[in-house]
């Protein structure tokens, strides 16, 4: 595939991925009635997923910088499957239970959506930009990797530390 073709599809995918969860916020398709018990573990699974991945993402920076480029490839798969398997929990998460609110009175609610629009907006700028550094990794054009590594770590570390944030924020406030 060329570089062109796979930027297309990272960029589908990514697209594909917030119309998924445009829809589920929008309700579109409306919650089932009843859940399976374990959905509301998935928050939390989330959470530890997301500090997981901040502590690897650290890692991997540590392994590369010491010319560790195995441990380094090995670090940041398993960061890039975590983070899958936290996407797969979220959308789960958010088709049965939907989103919880922030409760208009309580305190650090500004602070709050402040910290959550930037993680959703980075969230979804970041995707297509993790992917395209795989790529050009897994190709072994290391060059382009860092240009584009350049951006993208700093934006995914955000993303990850930001998603423990906003739940540390909103699960005292969960309904379910």
């Amino acid at each position: 595939m060329s570089d062109k073709g796979f930027f297309r599809l990272a960029l589908g995918v990514s697209i594909a991925v917030f119309a998924v969860v445009v829809i589920l916020n929008r309700r579109i398709i409306p919650a089932p009635e009843v859940y399976p018990s374990f959905v509301t573990f998935l928050p939390t699974l989330n959470a530890i997923i997301n500090s997981v991945c901040s502590v690897l993402l650290i890692f991997s920076l540590m392994a590369i910088r010491n010319k560790k480029v195995s441990l380094h490839k090995k670090i940041n798969i398993t960061t890039f499957i975590l983070s899958a398997i936290f996407l797969i929990s979220y959308v789960v998460f958010h088709f049965f239970i939907g989103d919880q609110h922030y409760p208009k009175d309580a305190p650090f609610r500004t602070g709050y959506l402040i910290i959550l629009t930037s993680h959703i907006i980075l969230a979804a700028i970041v995707l297509p930009l993790i992917l395209m550094a795989f790529y050009h990794a897994l190709k072994g054009n290391i060059s382009r990797h860092k240009k584009i590594v350049r951006y993208t770590y700093p934006v995914w570390l955000y993303v990850t530390v930001t998603g423990v944030v906003v739940y540390l924020l909103i699960s005292p406030h969960y309904t379910f």
